[in-house]
């Protein structure tokens, strides 16, 4: 599933530092919370309706690529 997608990720260090969003249709706490807790960066609940959910992934985007300060690359080790 996506938390332990996420997990495997936050574990390679060549992918530590990308940005992750949940995007999800859950409102439980716990899921929340363990997305967090495992590296996300953010969490979004999906709109139900389609205009709604293409609204809510345009910002996301506007937000990640313009907004957003992205921490520099890391070293290429050798």
């Amino acid at each position: 599933d996506g938390l332990e997608a996420l997990q495997r990720i936050r574990a390679d260090d060549r992918m530590r530092t990308m940005p992750i969003v949940i995007l999800t249709s859950s409102r439980e706490e716990t899921d929340l919370v363990k997305g967090y807790r495992l590296g996300a960066n953010a969490y979004v609940v999906k709109p139900v309706g389609f205009d709604e959910f293409i609204s809510a992934v345009s910002q996301l985007g506007v937000f990640w690529a313009i907004v957003n300060e992205p921490p520099p690359p890391a070293p290429v080790s050798s």
